[in-house]
């Protein structure tokens, strides 16, 4: 066999193998793995965005099978996806406060939805619907997690609105996480400008579970370590009263730029550098 021959030979071989290593690949990561694994019962999410999800894509608890996608349709009126979810019946004790999320399996696999338990004791039952979801992840907001900016998940069936007006709001944006106590309770929902009173008016869109925010709090525009993204932080205050849809919080406090952080510290720092000067001259006067 000429040298010539042995690098064709060699190069279809290679070609074989490699078509064969994609038609692998694809079973593993593609529906056609996802087959149906007995009798089942079905259950309904509704995300806001759900990126690249196909029906028969899997459903997985701590990584594990349970169920898969059986149909995907948009809520009609609505900027919602309704994704019916066939779970084995098998795996029947899930809470109804569990949390359904759109994951990428690896960097460029198929997408999937996983389920995080919730502490409820009642479990879902047949047409049962998960209210917390979160949706597929786009570029951009991951680029956010990996700087600290953090999420909420999506409750779609309720939220209540207040507003805030802050002097800078810096570069908070549209979505960005409304915290307590550094938990997510919400999304900025609208940041716009008053062309009368001069400043930022910030809606704030709340989960209707935590309703009893007294009144006074106080919301702050924070950010994310050094140099993550801004948030907003919602600091509770003491009154009896507490925050309704429609109602506006008063105590604010604006973004802190870093020209005001480093003037700050410089004044700290020139002020502390002074004292030990001070006190030598007063022990010269002394002597």
């Amino acid at each position: 066999m000429s040298q010539r021959q042995s690098y064709a030979v060699g190069t279809g071989l290679f070609i074989v193998l490699g078509f064969a290593a994609l038609g692998y690949l694809a079973t593993q990561t593609t529906s056609v793995a996802n087959t149906s694994r007995g009798p089942s019962y079905a259950v309904e999410a509704h995300f806001a965005n759900i990126g690249q999800l196909k029906e028969r894509a899997p459903v997985k608890v701590a990584g594990v099978r349970v169920g898969q996608v059986q149909s995907i349709v948009l809520d009609p009126g609505k900027e919602t996806a309704d994704v019916k979810l066939a779970i084995d019946k098998r795996y029947d004790q899930i809470p109804d406060d569990s949390v359904a999320t759109i994951f990428t399996s690896g960097l460029l696999g198929d997408q999937y939805v996983g389920l995080q338990y919730g502490s409820s004791k009642k479990t879902l039952a047949e047409g049962g619907t998960l209210a917390l979801t979160r949706p597929a992840q786009q570029l951009e907001e991951m680029l956010g997690k990996f700087f600290g900016a953090g999420g909420v998940a999506d409750n779609l069936s309720g939220s209540y609105y207040v507003k805030a007006r802050f002097t800078n709001v810096g570069a908070l944006s549209v979505g960005a996480p409304v915290k307590m106590a550094g938990v997510a309770i919400g999304s900025v929902q609208a940041v716009k400008a008053d062309p009368v009173k001069l400043d930022a008016e910030v809606t704030l869109a709340i989960d209707k579970r935590y309703d009893q925010i007294p009144d006074d709090s106080a919301a702050a525009v924070f950010t994310s370590g050094l140099i993550g993204t801004q948030y907003v932080a919602v600091q509770p205050g003491g009154s009896p009263d507490m925050l309704k849809n429609g109602d506006e919080m008063v105590l604010t406090q604006s973004a802190m730029q870093i020209e005001d952080l480093i003037g700050k510290f410089l004044v700290s720092g020139s002020s502390s550098d002074k004292k030990p000067a001070d006190a030598g001259k007063t022990d010269s006067g002394k002597h």
